[in-house]
């Protein structure tokens, strides 16, 4: 069980039986009903008819029967039952797999109820297995990401925090930290022997310069972690008219933009999401980049430019024949360029209006893909995108992608920075003992070692019931 704080405890021990349906809403072939709790074999028990009681079986196996009350049968199901402390939960649980019948479902929920068990909340079952040590708190946050996952890439990402990839890196930081807070705190102990020193204060700027570094390459990985989680944002920029809404209603393969030879016809931008090869991308239509004179397009430029500098993949769009008319825009001007922090990829479209009716898609020009967003000849964008992508995403590295876990982390890291400038100033031991508790608490808020029922209360609400 893990030691957060009394009421924490109280609460396990007062915990009711509880029940929940953990397939989706709806009519289906199957349906699994979830029940967790001292109460649990006993409560199913009461309603299952199969060859040997489910008290009887041994754990970890699925036994067939049915659900009756009485003279009145329900359902022919299969029972998994599990045993405390090797379960989801971490108490005796059973899941009820039914027909996916709503009737079925819901009366089946009612049975349950009217033999002592409890309808459970969101996310109950998932804080049930925190409470009682089953995962950290970070784990459990990626069972919801998990659930949520929208790719493959996100999915990796939520796997790879389930087992434990951001846990273990912040316990390996704070075990070694809490060891040099004991050594100070020992010395506090002797404070009236000024001359006893049993923390090394070399070795201890040594830990913290090294704690820091790793702390801020944590706190780097969160942008890419964010874009995994919500896709990685790609803005599609160029002078008016090159063709960046036709390019979008190309790629999501539906008219979701608006398409005209008039300039400036774009004046927002304009967002959806997109997956290839199991990557998240969240495409942004620009406004055409040109001076003007007319307010409302030059606020439409203005979001294009704040586009440009959030996004990871810029797509540079010009337009055959190059090189483009004088006054046609101002996208390759120095300072639109210098705005670019992400990977930038330069493509000529309208190939199709090349001379002599010979298309040049899929040909190179200088740096610039040529395609054809008009007649949807794409293909060497989509694997150009995909290409700049895995160049963004290492997955063998160690990312935060939830908000939380970000500013935790930041917490962290500023109080380790105190550290380091207290080491420096030479400050009193007392003092350095503050920051490297306020460091471990921000460490610990991340995996739940530190926390409160309030905190827990706001996260667990945001699961599905029966998970």
């Amino acid at each position: 069980m893990c030691k957060i704080c009394s009421n924490f405890v109280l609460d396990i021990e007062r915990m009711r039986t509880i029940c929940a349906i953990s397939t989706p809403y709806g009519i289906g072939g199957i349906a699994v009903v979830r029940v967790s709790g001292e109460d649990a074999i006993a409560i199913v028990d009461s309603l299952f008819r199969g060859r040997v009681a489910l008290r009887d079986v041994h754990a970890n196996t699925i036994h067939f029967g049915r659900i009756c009350r009485g003279e009145e049968e329900l359902d022919e199901v299969l029972c998994s039952v599990f045993r405390a402390p090797h379960s989801f939960t971490g108490e005796d649980t059973v899941e009820i797999a039914c027909h996916g019948s709503l009737y079925i479902q819901q009366t089946l929920l009612q049975w349950l109820v009217d033999e002592g068990a409890e309808p459970a909340k969101g996310g109950e079952f998932t804080q049930r297995a925190f409470l009682n040590g089953k995962m950290d708190l970070a784990q459990a946050e990626a069972v919801a990401d998990l659930i949520a996952a929208q790719s493959k890439a996100e999915k990796d990402l939520a796997l790879s925090q389930l087992r434990g990839s951001v846990s273990n890196e912040l316990a390996l930081l704070r075990e070694r930290l809490l060891h040099f807070t004991s050594l100070i705190e020992l010395e506090l102990d002797f404070a009236d022997h000024e001359e006893l020193e049993f923390a090394d204060r070399s070795e201890l700027n040594r830990l913290a310069a090294e704690i820091a570094d790793k702390l801020q390459t944590l706190i780097a990985s969160f942008r890419t972690g964010n874009a995994i989680r919500n896709g990685i944002p790609v803005a599609i920029v160029g002078a008016p008219n090159v063709g960046k809404s036709t390019l979008l209603n190309a790629l999501l393969g539906e008219q979701r933009a608006i398409v005209s030879d008039i300039q400036g016809t774009t004046r927002d931008t304009i967002e959806d999401t997109l997956i290839i090869d199991g990557i998240l991308f969240r495409l942004i239509d620009t406004a055409g980049i040109r001076e003007t004179s007319d307010v409302i397009e030059q606020m439409g430029v203005e979001r294009s430019r704040q586009a440009i500098e959030r996004a990871q993949i810029v797509v540079l769009m010009e337009a055959y024949p190059l090189p483009l008319p004088k006054g046609r825009g101002d996208i390759n001007d120095a300072e639109t360029l210098a705005d670019i922090k992400g990977t930038v990829i330069r493509v000529l479209n309208k190939a199709d209006l090349a001379e002599d009716g010979v298309s040049l898609q899929g040909e190179t020009h200088g740096n610039r893909l040529s395609i054809s967003a008009k007649k949807g000849e794409i293909e060497p964008l989509r694997r150009a995108l995909v290409r700049a992508a895995q160049e963004t995403i290492n997955p063998a590295a160690v990312m935060l992608s939830n908000a939380r876990h970000y500013e935790a982390v930041c917490r962290a890291h500023e109080a380790i920075v105190r550290v380091q400038q207290g080491l420096a100033d030479e400050l009193s031991g007392e003092l350095l003992s503050l920051d490297l508790q306020d460091c471990l608490n921000a460490l610990g808020e991340v995996t739940g070692q530190i926390t409160n029922q309030e905190v827990l209360n706001n996260i667990f609400s945001k699961f599905c019931i029966g998970k």
